[in-house]
């Protein structure tokens, strides 16, 4: 399970919190403009906007979570196992498999509107990379430097984007069954409660935060959407990089997942194994991961873009302490 933002106090952050209970040896890869983009049903892309986000590696092919492209335009991958469906191949459309709909649609477009333009024809195959790697149901949040941000997801009744007001994705329901229980908690606030239970009685507002005393704190999907929404949607707008980028960890972190709190088999556990934050607008990705809190950060215009071979750097690192004496 897992949950995506877009966060937007001056330049646009986008990024995850990937809960899982099996690492798949992920890093932080680049894509360079001309590496070789092999599709299994549409032609090869020799030239396309450099990408950079983590990935798994197979056979030399970017198996991304997520990423974003050199125009600002970014992508998280989030498990939809249930109301998520992949379809045969449709001669009549552009036929994508699910692994490879982050780089076909970061390698062409700029902006969320030329997605949906790209979607609008596109099938998503039900295909698997390898049989040592199956299928892997997904949907999808994106976001651009607009500050807006869609959701896509395959399902029995077809391909469908939507408009997210929240910015915030978890997994399931569908999409606009998690916006509605929004609804629910339209009165949970930052502020203190004023008493309208029992307007004439003296009741004893006993601690801080009780405006927020109904907000879910569970590691469900909904859960999660519901107190990610609530925190990015009052969370400061910083003064500078450094403070904005804080202040998305801390987004994340409050639904993070713990070791030891969320079992899915007997005796096996998921947990959020790293969160990433990368910069639509600078093309610098940041992340933190279970083992590491420091926040250590890749720049992909530090790198030359217009080679033809993957640049990967290490993703999961040893813990950092500074000792002070």
């Amino acid at each position: 399970m897992c949950t995506s933002i877009l966060y937007s106090p001056k330049d646009n952050y986008f990024g995850r919190n990937l809960d899982y209970e099996i690492a798949y040896g992920q890093k932080v890869v680049i894509t360079p403009r001309n590496y070789q983009l092999n599709y299994r049903h549409l032609p090869t892309q020799d030239t396309h906007y450099a990408m950079m986000g983590v990935s798994v590696v197979a056979n030399d092919y970017p198996l991304y979570c997520d990423a974003i492209n050199e125009k600002g335009l970014g992508i998280a991958g989030l498990n939809f196992t249930g109301p998520g469906k992949y379809f045969a191949v449709d001669e009549s459309k552009k036929n994508v498999t699910s692994f490879e709909l982050i780089p076909y649609l970061l390698s062409s477009c700029e902006t969320i509107e030329d997605v949906k333009k790209l979607l609008s024809e596109t099938n998503i195959t039900d295909e698997s990379f390898s049989k040592d790697l199956p299928v892997t149901t997904l949907h999808w949040l994106m976001g651009d430097k607009s500050g807006k941000s869609i959701v896509i997801e395959s399902t029995k009744t077809g391909l469908h984007v939507y408009d997210n007001p929240v910015n915030t994705l978890t997994n399931n329901p569908v999409f606009p069954a998690q916006v509605e229980t929004l609804a629910n908690f339209a009165s949970v606030s930052p502020a203190q409660p004023k008493n309208t239970l029992v307007p004439n009685a003296d009741i004893n507002l006993y601690s801080r935060g009780l405006g927020t005393h109904h907000l879910p704190g569970g590691t469900d999907s909904n859960s999660r959407f519901i107190k990610a929404a609530f925190v990015l949607a009052h969370a400061p707008k910083g003064n500078d990089e450094v403070e904005n980028v804080t202040n998305f960890f801390h987004i994340l972190h409050s639904v993070e997942q713990a070791k030891g709190t969320d079992e899915v088999a007997d005796n096996v556990f998921e947990f959020t194994m790293y969160s990433d934050c990368m910069n639509l607008d600078k093309g610098i990705l940041y992340f933190t991961t279970y083992d590491n809190n420091q926040i250590n950060a890749v720049d992909m215009n530090n790198e030359d873009l217009d080679t033809s071979d993957l640049i990967t750097y290490e993703l999961f690192k040893d813990q950092a302490i500074k000792f002070e004496n």
